[in-house]
């Protein structure tokens, strides 16, 4: 299982770590972090030394509380880091997290090689058909409503069932617009409760029976810290024990903002298999 990104023929059957670099001020466990280009710069290549085969760039945070930013600015931001990013380490895999169509199109233009959206096209009908013109492998995640309503719209009557049906029709329009190289994100604490996070977890393998790559994203999420009683920065030892589930349970990247943890996860998981 390979995914091309800028001819670069990435194997899927190991797992691999993407690491996040959010350029907001406003996400829940970075923001503000890496606003300056020579901050982001250390961050990219700890994380590219850690073992990061991906490094998934965001400009908009999508916690449920965060403000609304113009595709403009959105672009704006990712087109100089992006540009700085790529003049440092020419090599890299990049994708950029958006659900805007102009502003996947204007990344991959500057050299970014994935897009990642946690809308799976639903927010933006241009997405498809753009991700399709551009030929770069397409994450999409599951997702209700938006950021800001996303909370609200936690009832299912069978969410795993459910996020089947939805993964099976975003799949379904996806390949009729052409794009190849697929991955499913169920999109933990995308419009769902903690136990309904859980439950999702505890099933990860069914989503196994769409035959694409599975990106688990939980780094530092309120499904851990909710249950330990600590907070996102005291999250590290919780995540990697989700990742470890995770992993065990099919999952093939693993999304993180702690490179070096994450890949000792595959690392010893890989021992078992």
């Amino acid at each position: 299982m390979t995914i091309n990104c800028n001819g670069t023929l990435i194997d899927l059957s190991q797992p691999k770590v993407m690491g996040i670099v959010n350029v907001t001020p406003n996400s829940f466990y970075d923001g503000g972090k890496h606003t300056e280009m020579n901050a982001i710069i250390r961050q990219i290549d700890k994380m590219l030394s850690e073992g990061a085969a991906i490094i998934d760039i965001g400009a908009y945070s999508s916690k449920p509380s965060a403000e609304f930013v113009s595709e403009q600015e959105e672009a704006n931001r990712l087109k100089k880091v992006v540009k700085g990013v790529l003049d440092t380490f020419p090599d890299i895999v990049l994708s950029v997290d958006t659900f805007r169509a102009s502003v996947a199109k204007s990344a991959v233009d500057e050299g970014v090689a994935m897009i990642n959206d946690i809308s799976a096209g639903c927010l933006d009908e241009r997405m498809l058909p753009t991700v399709a013109e551009l030929k770069v492998p397409y994450i999409m995640m599951h997702m209700r409503g938006t950021p800001q309503t996303m909370q609200t719209l936690t009832q299912y009557d069978d969410v795993v069932k459910e996020m089947i049906f939805y993964f099976s029709e975003r799949i379904q329009k996806a390949r009729s617009y052409g794009i190849s190289d697929l991955i499913i994100d169920p999109g933990f604490g995308f419009a769902k409760t903690l136990n309904q996070n859980y439950e999702v977890l505890s099933k990860l393998e069914v989503f196994k029976h769409l035959e694409l790559p599975i990106l688990a994203g939980v780094s530092r999420k309120s499904m851990i810290y909710n249950v330990l009683e600590t907070t996102p920065h005291e999250a590290l030892n919780g995540t990697s024990v989700i990742h470890t589930i995770a992993l065990q349970k099919g999952a093939t990247i693993l999304r993180v903002h702690d490179v070096k943890e994450a890949v000792e996860c595959i690392q010893l998981v890989s021992q078992l298999q």
